[in-house]
């Protein structure tokens, strides 16, 4: 078999029940090349960690095959799958020095006792624990024990890792250093393939070559970290990846579209979908800009201000748009409007993604004709505030 076009992971139409029949991951069909990470990513109760679990064997698909490498290993214990685990808890023996925990598992294989020393030291250094070798778990940081779990891990030689919210249990600061690592790791190892659960956003987008967006036990959708966030096909993706504002609408033309909850407001965007189609806008907080008195945009909505957020650099305004959740992550502002005031906001058609038509991305016109630019003189019949 040619190992190098070999998947590494497969999920062939798994499905698991749970103790009372109730179905926890439902046809879950997907595959992970080799080499490649793949992250599972969704809200709690998902199937991201049951899918894990079927992998590693600690749950039995109820229907379906999942194979490692080629290889059918549904029925296999999961000793026998050839594969490294680590865990958010990091599960390391206390009464144990380092590197005998990186060793443990060494030893419950049966590689002989002269290869076992070698072995650790490569996978301590891996990971920049080498120097850490004889100490207690008990003396170690966070984030210094979930390398070691890394290294026990890798000290198999393992063809596939899995990671299940490996850094969740650590703060914002570590968590950012343990993501360069984890990609440093997989860059110095490109035959071992990864799946990365998490239902950290960031993670999954600075991790993953792939990622796989989870609710309900389904796979929603699946695709590299810039197409979901760039061109979602599904609602959930937009609203869960990044974040999006999704404005319901009902196409009017080729060009144009009218918001279900103001017919009166048209948008000129591009959708390929029949006249009257339902169709859902959704535009990213950051590419929505907050309009002066003399600034102008092609679509211009008025936004009434519920809330507002500083973030240090950017200012988070939220609010609604004719009774639609409509947020805007904008350069922090000088001037900012007051709660309950009703503001211009406006973005051009390149920024939008429709959901549920044919063509997921907004372009420009397709019918050669200019795009009317619209100002915020434009909404006077719907009178909002001036942001100076």
């Amino acid at each position: 078999m040619d190992t190098s076009t070999t998947p590494g992971i497969e999920f062939r139409n798994v499905t698991v029940a749970g103790n009372g029949g109730a179905v926890i991951l439902d046809d879950f069909t997907l595959t992970a090349d080799r080499g490649e990470v793949v992250a599972l990513l969704g809200p709690s109760g998902a199937g991201k960690t049951t899918a894990l679990r079927a992998v590693a064997g600690f749950v039995a698909p109820t229907r379906g095959s999942i194979h490692l490498g080629g290889k059918d290993v549904t029925g296999l214990p999961p000793r026998r799958r050839g594969l490294g685990m680590v865990v958010q808890s990091y599960a390391l023996f206390p009464h144990m020095s380092i590197a005998d925990n990186v060793g443990y598992g060494l030893r419950a294989r049966g590689i002989p006792r002269r290869d076992v020393r070698p072995r650790v030291a490569e996978a301590l250094d891996m990971v920049g624990m080498a120097a850490f070798a004889d100490r207690l778990p008990r003396t170690l940081s966070g984030g210094q024990q979930q390398r070691v779990a890394i290294a026990r891990a890798l000290a198999p030689r393992p063809e596939v890792l899995l990671f299940d919210e490996p850094l969740s249990a650590l703060d914002q600061q570590l968590r950012q250093g343990m993501m360069a690592e984890l990609a440093r790791l997989h860059r110095e190892l490109p035959d071992v393939t990864m799946l990365y659960v998490t239902h950290g956003q960031n993670e999954a987008l600075t991790l993953a070559d792939r990622i796989a967006v989870m609710a309900d036990s389904r796979l929603v959708e699946f695709g590299t970290a810039a197409q979901l966030y760039r061109d979602p096909s599904a609602e959930f993706t937009a609203r869960f990846l990044g974040a999006s504002n999704v404005l319901p609408c009902i196409a009017l033309t080729r060009n144009t579209a009218a918001m279900t909850a103001a017919p009166g407001q048209v948008l000129n965007v591009s959708i390929d979908a029949a006249r009257g189609a339902a169709v859902s806008l959704s535009v990213r907080p950051h590419r929505v800009r907050v309009l002066s008195a003399t600034e102008h945009a092609t679509n211009v909505l008025p936004m009434e201000v519920d809330d507002i957020q500083w973030r240090g650099a950017t200012h988070l305004i939220s609010g609604t748009v004719h009774g639609e959740p409509f947020s805007v992550e904008t350069l922090e502002l000088r001037d900012l409007p007051a709660i309950g005031q009703t503001i211009g906001v406006g973005f051009e058609p390149d920024d939008v993604t429709v959901l549920g038509a044919t063509r997921a991305r907004v372009a420009a016109r397709t019918d050669g004709s200019a795009t009317p630019s619209v100002s915020r003189a434009d909404l006077a019949a719907q009178p909002v505030g001036v942001i100076s």
